[in-house]
C-alpha cells in the first residue's frame, strides 16, 4: 500500500473485526477505574499512616505515579471511548483533567490536533510534541529522575498550570489561538477559572489545617509522582520522524509488564491507537494481535526502547536533521 502524502497510511484490517473492537463498554471502563481507585486509596492510606517516617517519602512516591496515572483515564475519557455511556465518558475526564493539570477544554482541542498531525512542526503544529520530543539532554535526564522536574518545573507541568491562569485571567495564548475553535473559548476560560478556583481553595485549606496533607495529596503529585508517565510519554514519539503522514514511523508501541501495562491503560499500544484512535484502551492489545504483520517489531519493555531512544537523541541533539531508520515491513 503507498501512502498518500495527503492522507495517514492505514493498516489492513476486516470491517468486521474492526466492528467489534470499536465496540464500548461501561463494564470495562468501571472495572479499570475502580481498581485504580482502589489502588490510589490504598497507597494514599498507606502514605498518610507512616506520615512522620522516611517511609512516608516511598509511599508518596508510590501514591503520586498512580495519582498522576490519571492520565490514560483522561486520555480514553477524551476520546469517549472508556465508557459507552457519555455521561461517565465526561465526568472521569474532568475529574482526571484537574488530577493531570490539564484545562479539559484546551486539552481535547490541542490532542485532536496530535492525532491529526502528529509531531507536525510544518504547518498545523502539535503541541504536545514539546514535551514528547526534546532535544535538550539535560532536560531528558532530569524529567526522568524521581524530583528532577523541580529544577525544570518551568518546562513541565507548572508550564500547564500558568498556561490555565492565562486563560482563566483572558490572555490567548498560542494554543488557544491556534487549537481552540472561537466559540469554544469561552468555556476554555470558565473551566480554567474553576481549576484555579479549586487550586485556591485547597491550598486556603491547607492553610486552615496548618497542615500539607491536602495539598500534597491533591496539587503536588505533578512534582513528586510524574516519573512513570513522563517515562512512557517521552517512550511513545522520542527520536522518530516529524512530519511523516504514517503513524509506524512516528509512533511508537513498546509492551510492558502487567502492572505497568494496567496503570498506563494498554496505550502503550500507542502507534496502534494512533492509526486506529476510536478502539478503546480495552481492546488496544487485541487490535495489536490482528495488525502486527504490518507493524514494526514492538519494543519489549523500557529498556528495549530506551536503547533505540538515547542514541538516537544524543545524535539528534548535535544534527537536528537526523532521522531514526524504522524497519518497516515488506508489504
Amino acid at each position: 500500500m503507498k501512502v498518500d502524502l495527503n492522507k495517514w497510511y492505514k493498516c489492513d484490517i476486516d470491517k468486521q473485526v474492526y466492528q467489534n473492537l470499536i465496540k464500548r463498554s461501561d463494564w470495562q471502563g468501571i472495572k479499570h477505574v475502580s481498581v485504580w481507585i482502589i489502588v490510589l486509596v490504598f497507597s494514599g492510606y498507606m502514605a498518610f499512616i507512616n506520615w512522620g517516617t522516611w517511609w512516608a517519602v516511598f509511599w508518596f512516591f508510590v501514591y503520586g505515579n498512580i495519582y498522576m496515572s490519571s492520565n490514560p483515564i483522561w486520555h480514553d475519557c477524551g476520546h469517549k471511548s472508556a465508557f459507552k455511556s457519555r455521561w461517565l465518558n465526561e465526568i472521569f475526564y474532568q475529574i482526571t483533567s484537574f488530577m493531570y493539570s490539564y484545562e479539559p477544554v484546551r486539552w481535547r482541542w490541542s490532542h485532536f490536533r496530535h492525532h491529526s498531525h502528529t509531531l507536525s512542526t510544518d504547518g498545523p503544529y502539535d503541541y504536545e510534541i514539546q514535551i514528547t520530543k526534546p532535544t535538550d539532554l539535560f532536560y531528558v535526564l532530569l524529567m526522568h529522575i524521581p524530583g528532577g522536574n523541580l529544577l525544570i518545573i518551568h518546562k513541565t507541568f507548572l508550564f500547564f498550570h500558568l498556561e490555565t491562569i492565562k486563560h482563566a485571567i483572558g490572555i490567548v495564548t498560542p494554543v488557544m489561538e491556534d487549537c481552540i475553535p472561537e466559540k469554544k473559548r469561552p468555556s476554555c476560560r470558565l473551566f480554567a477559572r474553576i481549576h484555579v478556583s479549586i487550586w485556591l481553595t485547597i491550598i486556603i485549606f491547607s492553610l486552615i489545617l496548618k497542615s500539607w496533607l491536602p495539598t500534597l495529596y491533591l496539587l503536588l503529585p505533578f512534582m513528586y509522582g510524574t516519573t512513570f508517565m513522563q517515562c512512557i510519554h517521552f517512550m511513545q514519539h522520542a527520536g522518530l520522524k516529524n512530519n511523516i503522514k504514517d503513524h509506524r514511523l512516528c509512533v511508537r508501541t513498546v509492551k510492558l509488564n502487567p502492572f505497568f501495562s494496567f496503570l498506563n491503560w494498554n496505550m502503550e499500544y500507542h502507534l496502534e491507537h494512533h492509526m486506529f484512535p476510536m478502539v478503546p484502551a480495552y481492546n488496544l492489545k487485541k487490535l495489536h494481535d490482528v495488525l502486527k504483520e504490518q507493524m514494526p517489531p514492538p519494543k519489549n519493555g523500557f529498556w528495549d526502547a530506551y536503547k533505540e531512544i538515547i542514541p538516537t537523541i544524543i545524535k539528534q541533539s548535535k544534527n537536528p536533521n537526523y532521522i531514526l531508520k524504522v524497519d518497516l515491513p515488506t508489504q
